[in-house]
């Protein structure tokens, strides 16, 4: 049995050239990690790659998958693996890419950061240490980094990577958070999540990392997706004034 407090979730759409190296990775790990990916069915295969390791004696009891019937965003497949561990045992509930951007070497030390330094969210930060970026087109560093400066100048929010997607929840700060309340599905998800923790009064650590730009598969990204994180950061900051959060279950 390889029994662990911990699930990393792991959305897919089209990363056949990727999901078995980054599964296996975080296997190979010293501390044993969960992991669900969350696959909107993608049309190249991606789901049956998984299925096929869940079938090997030596995945299946850490390795899951839920299958979505077509993209329905970033946003509701994080909320669907946020709830699905929730109905379980898991203490630490993980936000990871697919695609190396996040070093699953990394894990380790998200996870010290709530298990042992106590604190309820650990960000794997790109800009807390100057700008650890490799192998991004300036143009999509700069964009990148002076969309966390926007959104810190706008809310108040002192976070410097706030559209980071590599993190570690601790399950009372999914549990505490409405989830149905989350209203964006894109970019601005990852905003609108720390913020919230924020908000209700969460403790946040930013852990520094280097975030690689993939090297296999094809980018998500969109125009689209920052356009709602720019007027969606308006949003939050109006919630921020008006909003009643909930309060922190102990």
């Amino acid at each position: 049995m390889h029994q662990s407090d911990s699930i990393v979730i792991i959305p897919t759409y089209n990363e056949k050239e990727n999901i078995e190296k980054i599964i296996r990775a975080v296997f190979g790990l010293e501390k044993c990690f969960h992991i669900l990916i969350i696959d909107d069915g993608s049309p190249d295969g991606t789901a049956a790659i998984v299925k096929g390791m869940m079938a090997q004696p030596e995945f299946s009891d850490r390795l899951f998958i839920i299958e979505r019937s077509g993209k329905l965003g970033l946003g509701t497949a994080y909320i669907a693996g946020f709830k699905w561990a929730l109905e379980r045992d898991y203490g630490y509930v993980f936000e990871m890419d697919a695609d190396f951007s996040h070093d699953p070497n990394d894990l380790p030390r998200l996870y010290s950061a709530c298990a042992d330094e106590g604190y309820d969210v650990a960000i794997g930060s790109r800009y807390v240490s100057g700008v650890n970026v490799v192998n991004w087109p300036m143009g999509r560093v700069l964009m990148s980094y002076f969309a966390s400066k926007y959104v810190r100048f706008v809310t108040g929010f002192q976070v410097h990577d706030t559209t980071a997607g590599f993190k570690c929840y601790k399950r009372r700060v999914l549990q505490t958070i409405e989830l149905d309340k989350i209203r964006f599905k894109g970019y601005a998800f990852q905003i609108e999540m720390k913020f919230t923790a924020y908000k209700i009064g969460f403790k946040i650590k930013e852990v520094p990392v280097i975030f690689v730009n993939r090297r296999e598969g094809t980018s998500k990204m969109s125009g689209g997706i920052f356009g709602e994180a720019f007027f969606g950061v308006m949003r939050l900051r109006w919630d921020g004034w008006t909003r009643k959060y909930p309060k922190i279950i102990e």
